[in-house]
């Protein structure tokens, strides 16, 4: 299985992308090396957890997994778990490209592991397009994908599925659940815990359960 998760690394580091768009794992900038690894060590430990369920995002935003290469990531908790978690941390393997002083925080991602925790849920994490899609010029922000960006990602998404079995996908917010309505894929969903969404992340994540 290693092997194939090498493969499927390699590919999202070979896809090419629009100016507007950045791949955090091509093969163009030396850091996104540390992020390829940090995605290895990711799926690696997933596959010996053994999910049955993935939470789906849209994709990845500039203060979270465009920088750690994990979805539903920041480099805080890429480093310093949350609470009770023990899937991150350097201790796991996991790394940063720069040693850093203070640590990104990204609240999704935050709320997203607690909630997890708490409902003793075991899930994997990816997004409709894997890639970092920005606005012109300004690659410290966050747009939409495209539907061409989002066609792009359909392969790595039923990839995912099957190389993990996957039972059950569940869109995290209402773009997420478009994005996976286009790609013909069946899908439960939860409110995105962003802008105030937190409370009704958690009762759909209880319900999901």
């Amino acid at each position: 299985m290693a092997h194939k998760f090498e493969s499927f690394i390699d590919e999202l580091a070979m896809t090419e992308v629009s100016q507007n768009v950045y791949n955090q794992y091509s093969y163009a900038n030396q850091e996104n090396a540390v992020r390829r690894e940090n995605l290895l060590v990711y799926l690696k430990q997933m596959d010996k957890i053994k999910p049955k369920l993935i939470l789906v995002g849209e994709a990845p935003g500039y203060r979270g997994s465009r920088l750690t290469g994990v979805p539903f990531t920041s480099e805080h908790l890429l480093m310093n778990n949350v609470k009770g978690l023990e899937l991150f941390s350097k201790e796991n393997g996991y790394k940063l490209p720069s040693e850093k002083d203070k640590l990104l925080k990204e609240a999704t991602a935050t709320i997203i592991w607690n909630t997890l925790l708490e409902q003793d849920i075991v899930s994997l994490g990816w997004n409709a397009f894997p890639f970092h899609p920005h606005k012109k010029d300004n690659g410290k922000s966050n747009r939409m994908p495209t539907k061409k960006e989002l066609l792009m990602g359909e392969m790595f998404l039923i990839q995912m599925i099957e190389m993990f079995q996957i039972e059950k996908v569940v869109a995290v917010g209402n773009k997420a659940e478009e994005s996976l309505h286009q790609l013909g894929i069946e899908c439960l969903k939860v409110r995105h815990p962003a802008q105030g969404g937190k409370n009704a992340f958690v009762q759909g994540i209880k319900r999901i359960k």
